[in-house]
């Protein structure tokens, strides 16, 4: 009952205010008094009557309780708690693919290659892959005991581990695709964002650069000033970044600053339906003033200014109160099911600078589409299967991995053996089908355990169809 009141309470005009709040009041005390079991006046409220009321107005606007808005906070300033490993998750199977230094997974002694078997007297084995990831995510936060099988070790160990905050840049990965053309993939915008930026640039080598791959996939965005210290990198003093409009927000359009001095090189930026805010508004900015070439898949469409309001009892209410456009004019905003947001509608074709067609109405829309590789039925048995990561453990028993390798053609004899012998054994056409994603991907799973995952990822972009186009844009840009 509580729900349906607070409904209307959410579109009654201001002066019914009082009376709406009275029966609110009203129903919650009856409920508390007569409800067969007893009922939580936060629960009742906090995770029914308000979460009600917001879904009224958009997808987007939502309430923290104390917890949620403490690990806001924590999101903000970029930290998390965690252990410090990177791993494989399969199928009731999870494999440690790198250790960070200094954190609790470094410091209990796990190592790369180790498959962990149980957390806290709970058997991976019997947990689906959905259950896999969730229930990873919850023990992060608590001290856990993992009991762990050591190729080469014939009996379990057991780590002890408690969680730390881990610092997670926003700027994970930065190195040369091929010399002069660099990438750089943000996984979100934190305020240190546009000076990592700029440092990850001049470390590849600055304004003598050749070209920008810029990897935005999976970016669900973040803090809006990151985007713009970012966009401004690349953008001419005086050039619209964004204009900013709402029903009691003054508009507003943000520019480049007066005298900065913007790299002049070509950039390709790649995007998938995970892109999102923030890093739609570098997107588009780039996009309209025809100085980036966008690949991949359209981008989430979630360009709503969300402002944050700390309330009482260390609560908080993310309410959107306007909505982001491109210099173009598009709205980044897809379109909403709820409410009476009419903002973010807005025509479908706009122009860039250069008079370019660009299409509106909700996230960004590449200049060239590049759908993410197909899986085959091969591929997908090898990777449910974990063998090449197996493969990968037990080949890394009797070799060492110098910055230099590469998977032969004995080798993936050797690993196409191996999987025989453990029912593997695809007809000879599929296995020439995809014998290079297997010898690109069996050299990845090698390399994140010798040389790190950030390693592994460079290997992975030699198969990368938004990479390999972006380098050939890239080379055809004046």
């Amino acid at each position: 009952m509580i729900l349906p009141l607070l409904l209307l309470f959410a579109v009654a005009p201001e002066k019914d205010v009082e009376d709406s709040i009275k029966k609110l009041i009203d129903v919650l005390t009856t409920v508390q008094a007569e409800a067969a079991d007893p009922v939580s006046t936060e629960q009742a409220l906090y995770g029914g009557a308000i979460p009600g009321m917001l879904r009224r107005l958009d997808p987007h606007s939502v309430f923290f309780d104390p917890q949620q808005f403490e690990q806001l906070k924590q999101m903000e300033r970029s930290e998390s708690k965690g252990f410090g490993s990177i791993v494989s998750v399969l199928p009731g199977r999870v494999i440690v693919l790198q250790v960070l230094s200094g954190t609790p997974s470094a410091k209990s002694g796990l190592s790369p290659g180790d498959e962990i078997l149980a957390i806290n007297n709970v058997s991976l084995a019997s947990l689906s892959f959905e259950q896999l990831v969730e229930f990873l995510g919850e023990s992060h936060q608590h001290q856990a005991s993992l009991v762990v099988r050591r190729p080469g070790n014939a009996r379990f160990m057991t780590f002890n581990l408690n969680p730390e905050l881990v610092n997670s840049p926003s700027l994970d990965r930065a190195y040369l695709l091929k010399p002069g053309i660099a990438y750089i993939r943000l996984a979100s915008f934190d305020p240190q964002t546009g000076k990592l930026l700029k440092q990850a640039i001049e470390n590849l080598g600055g304004a003598k650069l050749n070209g920008l791959v810029l990897d935005l996939r999976n970016n669900p965005g973040g803090v809006v000033d990151a985007a713009l210290q970012s966009a401004s990198l690349f953008l001419q003093p005086g050039q619209k970044i964004l204009s900013i409009k709402g029903r009691h927000v003054k508009s507003e359009e943000i520019e480049v600053p007066k005298g900065v001095t913007p790299y002049s090189f070509p950039i390709a930026i790649l995007v998938n339906e995970k892109t999102a805010s923030a890093a739609e508004i570098v997107t588009g900015a780039l996009q309209d003033h025809d100085r980036a070439v966008v690949i991949g898949v359209p981008s989430y469409g979630k360009g709503l200014v969300q402002t944050v309001m700390p309330l009482s009892n260390n609560t908080g209410l993310a309410l959107t109160t306007a909505f982001y456009y491109t210099p173009s004019g598009r709205s980044i905003q897809k379109p909403l099911q709820t409410g009476q947001l009419e903002f973010a509608k807005s025509p479908k074709e706009f122009k860039t600078d250069a008079g370019r067609t660009v299409i509106g109405g909700g996230g960004i829309q590449p200049d060239f589409i590049v759908e993410p590789e197909g899986v085959t039925q091969l591929r997908a048995v090898l990777e449910a299967s974990g063998i090449l990561t197996a493969f990968a453990t037990d080949y890394l028993q009797t070799h060492k991995v110098a910055e230099d390798f590469h998977v032969t053609a004995s080798l993936l004899d050797d690993f196409q053996l191996y999987a025989s012998q453990h029912n593997i054994q695809p007809p000879i056409g599929e296995w020439i089908r995809d014998r290079d994603w297997i010898q690109n991907r069996l050299e990845q799973e090698i390399v994140n355990q010798s040389l790190g995952v950030a390693k592994g990822d460079e290997v992975e972009a030699r198969r990368d169809p938004a990479v390999q186009l972006a380098l050939e844009k890239l080379a055809n840009r004046p």
